[in-house]
């Protein structure tokens, strides 16, 4: 934070579809993400083969989390990148929440993209 103001590598905004439900004892969710050409990152991640960096999906997910349950971001528990993220993809995210930490499952047209397991200080839960 600057200056009370957030900077982030990602200029697109995370769209929520519709309240968390309660499954199993986690509150459930869905969020999309498309990664538009005009994304900066792209300029240097690689100008002859853009990706989408791993933490801009990370960002993506903070932020569906945020939206969605509040808190504060603590800690990155794990994270793992399972497939790569290109110009035009849309993400979908699939985010459960519990006590505090936040799971999901990142994937795009071809695939798994990424699993994020987030921890929050206060929010839902």
């Amino acid at each position: 934070m600057d200056g009370g103001v957030v900077i982030s590598p990602v200029l697109g905004a995370v769209s929520v579809s519709g309240s968390p439900v309660l499954v199993d004892g986690f509150l459930c969710a869905i969020a999309s993400f498309t990664v538009g050409s005009g994304e900066p990152v792209f300029a240097g991640h690689y100008p002859s083969f853009p990706l989408f960096p791993g933490v801009c999906v990370v960002e993506c997910v903070h932020r569906a989390a945020v939206s969605l349950f509040g808190g504060s971001l603590v800690a990155m528990d794990s994270v793992r990148f399972q497939g790569p993220v290109v110009p035009g993809d849309v993400l979908t995210i699939a985010l459960k929440w519990r006590d505090g930490v936040c799971a999901a499952e990142v994937t795009t047209p071809r695939g798994p993209a990424a699993s994020v397991k987030l921890q929050y200080s206060g929010g839902a839960g």
